[in-house]
């Protein structure tokens, strides 16, 4: 199965400014939301081993899970529509009088959308039992062929070994996973929890890894997540607007705003230590952006 993505169009930008040059801070961000707009970020990396495995086995349809404004759902639909593959989107909650941007486009793309509430939602073996012909993603892609896809995400970066320290978003864990197993005993990956209150987030992400990885160094950061999931206060959307207009870096409001955000902030507490190379995963999800109100972020 040929890749549905443009991984030519993938830079690694380096970011400069005042708060970085104090510390003697290299910061390079890999820009994986360039990858397709649809298709964006670490999705296609999460979705491309399960839909391999789907065509082998002979599938014809997707089925998978998310929310009104999940990337997932998205990008599932996207792909599923340029591999000839039929889609199936379990979406939790209520259908609402009007769709979101995002399950629009997943329409257009072809996917089939059922509406659960969120107590059905909870039991996904019920639901499977609903499609049991369909091959089934979980949310977010999370699983081992997620993680194996996820691993491939550093092979974008020429020069990687230069890095000391890796930073990534965090949601299922899935992506963060197949990062600290592409990376070396010497770097450090720090996953920024996107959800507030998530103390299962570290055993999610031990559960990806393997013996090979326990020695490797990782943590994640509990403290960047401006009030939880989807929620974006006025200081987040002025830290965005700000990110833009310095370093010309698009950001969205559930991931990698919050991921830059607790860069500089690290940067700044010595959490990364002076003269350290930095690098961050941009991992798409721009599309988010599309349920805000308009006017509201400058680009």
């Amino acid at each position: 199965m040929k890749d549905t993505v443009d991984f030519e169009k993938v830079i690694t930008q380096a970011v400069e400014a005042e708060w970085l040059s104090n510390k003697n801070i290299l910061l390079h961000v890999l820009r994986l939301d360039l990858i397709d707009a649809e298709i964006s970020g670490n999705k296609w990396f999460k979705l491309k081993y399960y839909l391999k495995d789907a065509v082998g086995q002979g599938f014809g349809t997707i089925a998978t899970f998310g929310g009104a404004y999940s990337n997932h759902i998205l990008a599932t639909a996207c792909a599923c529509k340029k591999l000839g593959l039929k889609s199936i989107g379990i979406i939790r909650g209520e259908e609402p009088a009007v769709l979101s941007h995002t399950l629009i486009q997943a329409r257009q793309f072809g996917m089939q959308l059922y509406f659960v509430s969120r107590a059905e939602y909870k039991e996904p073996e019920l639901l499977k039992e609903e499609f049991s012909k369909a091959y089934w993603i979980n949310e977010g892609g999370h699983g081992a062929e997620g993680v194996r896809g996820a691993k491939e995400i550093m092979t974008l970066c020429k020069e990687s070994e230069k890095y000391d320290h890796v930073v990534c978003a965090v949601g299922t864990g899935t992506m963060m996973a197949g990062i600290i197993k592409a990376v070396n005993a010497n770097q450090v990956v720090t996953g920024i929890s996107i959800m507030k209150g998530n103390p299962e987030l570290m055993n999610n992400v031990k559960t990806l890894l393997g013996k090979d990885d326990e020695a490797k160094q990782f943590n994640i950061l509990h403290d960047y997540h401006f009030g939880g999931y989807a929620k974006y206060p006025n200081t987040l959307i002025e830290f965005m607007n700000q990110t833009w207009q310095q370093h010309h870096l698009p950001t969205d409001i559930i991931y990698t705003a919050k991921t830059f955000y607790a860069v500089e902030q690290m940067t700044s507490n010595n959490t990364i230590p002076p003269g350290s190379n930095v690098l961050m995963i941009h991992s798409g999800g721009l599309q988010g952006n599309f349920s805000l109100p308009a006017g509201l972020l400058c680009f």
